[in-house]
């Protein structure tokens, strides 16, 4: 490219090429529908950054490039709202809501007509903007003043840091982190032997007032804003024309919003949303009903503390209080010993709970939890019922403290905790629960994927003392099977061809299947493609395991620490005995993977796949299979009966595959599949 030769020239330049970087920002981040690939992305980015740092005097503080700022801040200053931000008023039953909706009808002179969004279990934020720059982010604090957290806000990379539009112009919505990012945060806590968050809501609270805006744009938080003032006023008469003003200004909103006439389309729309809420990326705890038109918002107005014209209807609690009758000690296949509540039945999400995790006897200890204490519980969505805190108004004075034995509570082995780690671990690689659930992991699906196996099984060999490892499953003969329970020639037979066919295996499932501590189906994979026979992973040193993408420091030390246990080498010598001769990775896919970045969703019943086969392929080729459909997902694959997760893909304009399409995809992209 010839270079620009004077300034005015370079100032057209860097504005034309911000206007182009936006445009691709907006296209991705909130459209999902990006025009150009992501090497190309980079390059006009990386170009923006050559020219602004040779001439810094035209770097703007709308500039791409300055979304996340350099040294951490000392603190966060108080920022007054001009308009004050309101809380909600909260209904919990159908009766309350129908209170509402006839105290609107009676004081409107028309029939209302409401607009229903999903209530965002997030951070509520106002974004200030002046002559179409961000030059403010508040939190709402106390409704009167609250936090400026521009630095941090300005790291979201759906929000426009610059609109189309001059004066003073005020945007509010809600900040959340995606639960993709809260379960990806949470695990990096935990390894770092840091108090995991107990909800996203949490998560995102406390990344928007992190101190350091590296570490915020690390944790990919989310926005969807909801109201709009142009001067202190909304610009539009109706709330649902707003909206569409904040879409066409470059603001993300949420898709799921609808216009409602009457009160039966209100109970229709917050059993929709019942539907969808488990299928959705981020966390929902209810509805709230506006009433649409401006005017009428400001007749009805407001008393000191909620709006009049709006109300937010709650789903049932995702937490709740329960009492522990007794703490018992659950043992892992890597040994972690972990401590879990016992409690009185509580009826949390639709389901029954009575059982929570305590984590570890660190946090037993800091929670001062005991056996006997009223505690609350908290369950969201898939995630394992945990417990959050100590109701301890309600001691008795009979409470019993936990103490952290210090034998294994299976095979009575001394149990250890490694330096640096809050976990307790049992050591001995035969204790009988780390066995079980080691066989368990390693004929299971995303492991060896041996059929025929579960939990019964498993447990009748190791009872009758059949199995002490897992290459003694490859072993087993007929006449043996024959004698178990439920068992018989037919099926038996059927679990030895099944146990003959995993010997050539890929390599990849095999190393997941030893179930190695950190390293999972996703880092297996990624291993298998750089050392391509298990001899040569079991030989890698350190610096070339770090070398891996999805192994950092201690997945490194992991695997180390794995293949030096004489006694692991020695099961690797038993398994090659048998006849465990796992396939090296195809050359092509060594070489590339075509998917990777790209994220899948199956939902519904496919005609000849299964879903974990076919999220299998998905991974073979580098891309993602996950549970929840978000704007960064490429594509649904849907089959029959495809339920919420279809038509949120449909709202968001995610597009959607037939199984057909899926496997033409697959194998035009060098994926390899025959129909059994």
């Amino acid at each position: 490219m010839t270079p620009l030769s004077d300034e005015e020239d370079v100032r057209l330049a860097l504005e034309t090429l911000r206007r182009e970087i936006r445009s691709h920002e907006y296209r991705y981040y909130v459209e999902n529908r990006p025009s150009i690939t992501d090497a190309d992305f980079d390059r006009l980015l990386k170009r923006l950054e050559e020219l602004e740092t040779r001439y810094p005097n035209l770097i703007t503080e709308d500039s791409p490039t300055q979304r996340v700022g350099g040294a951490p801040v000392e603190g966060f200053q108080t920022f007054h709202h001009k308009i004050p931000l309101l809380s909600l008023q909260n209904v919990y039953s159908l009766p309350e809501l129908q209170e509402f909706y006839n105290r609107i009808a009676k004081n409107t002179t028309s029939p209302p007509l409401f607009v229903g969004e999903l209530k965002i279990d997030g951070l509520s934020i106002s974004l200030h903007y002046r002559d179409g720059t961000l030059q403010r982010a508040v939190t709402r604090g106390d409704g009167e003043k609250g936090d400026d957290v521009t630095s941090n806000i300005r790291t979201i990379r759906s929000l426009p840091l610059h609109i189309p539009e001059g004066g003073s112009v005020e945007a509010r919505g809600e900040v959340y982190l995606p639960r993709d990012s809260f379960e990806t945060m949470n695990r990096l806590r935990e390894e770092r032997g840091e108090e995991p968050f107990a909800n996203p809501r949490n998560g995102a609270a406390g990344t928007v007032h992190l101190l350091d805006p590296r570490e915020v744009s690390n944790r990919h938080l989310e926005i969807f804003l909801y109201s709009l003032f142009f001067d202190g006023a909304e610009p539009r008469p109706s709330h649902r024309e707003n909206l569409s003003l904040l879409r066409e200004l470059g603001f993300r909103t949420n898709p799921l919003s609808r216009s409602l006439s009457s009160f039966q389309e209100m109970t229709e729309f917050i059993e929709e949303a019942g539907r969808l809420r488990d299928s959705l990326d981020y966390d929902v705890d209810g509805i709230v009903f506006k009433v649409d038109d401006i005017a009428a918002q400001k007749a009805l107005s407001s008393t000191s503390k909620f709006p009049r014209w709006a109300v937010a209807f709650k789903f049932p609690p995702e937490e709740g209080i329960s009492r522990i009758l007794s703490i018992q000690l659950q043992v892992g296949r890597t040994g972690a010993v972990t401590p879990v509540a016992n409690l009185e039945p509580l009826r949390l999400a639709g389901s029954t709970v009575s059982r929570a995790t305590l984590h570890n006897a660190e946090e037993i200890r800091r929670k001062d939890i005991r056996v006997g204490d009223w505690v609350w519980v908290v369950k969201s969505g898939d995630v394992i019922p945990k417990v959050t805190a100590v109701v301890k108004e309600r001691r008795e004075g009979n409470e019993t403290p936990f103490t952290m034995p210090d034998l294994c509570p299976i095979c009575a082995s001394p149990l250890e905790k490694p330096e640096g780690e809050v976990v307790w671990r049992c050591p001995n690689l035969s204790c009988p629960a780390r066995l079980r659930e080691s066989l368990l992991h390693f004929v299971s699906r995303d492991a060896m994927n041996i059929d025929g196996f579960g939990e019964a099984l498993v447990d009748q060999l190791l009872e009758k003392g059949m199995v002490k490892d897992p290459a003694d499953l490859y072993t087993l003969r007929l006449d043996e099977l024959e004698t178990l329970e439920r068992m018989g020639r037919k099926s038996g037979a059927k679990i030895l061809n099944a146990l003959q066919e995993s010997k050539k295996n890929p390599l990849a499932r095999l190393i997941n299947g030893l179930g190695i501590r950190l390293v999972g189906e996703v880092t297996a994979r990624d291993l298998a493609m750089r050392f391509p026979t298990l001899e040569a992973l079991s030989s890698a040193t350190q610096e070339e395991l770090l070398t891996v993408p999805e192994v950092g420091e201690k997945v490194a030390q992991s695997l180390r620490s794995f293949f030096s246990d004489p006694s692991n080498l020695t099961l690797l010598e038993k398994l090659a005995e048998v006849g465990v001769s796992p396939s090296p990775p195809e050359p092509s896919q060594q070489l590339s993977l075509p998917w990777k970045g790209m994220k899948f969703v199956f939902t519904g019943e496919l005609p000849s796949l299964e879903r974990r086969e076919a999220e299998a392929m998905v991974r073979s080729l580098g891309g993602e299979a996950t549970g929840s459909v978000s704007g960064k997902t490429s594509f649904v694959v849907a089959g029959e009966a495809a339920g919420s997760k279809l038509a949120k893909a449909l709202s968001l304009k995610v597009p959607v595959l037939s199984q057909e399409e899926f496997l033409r995809l697959f194998q035009e992209a060098g994926g390899s599949w025959e129909q059994g």
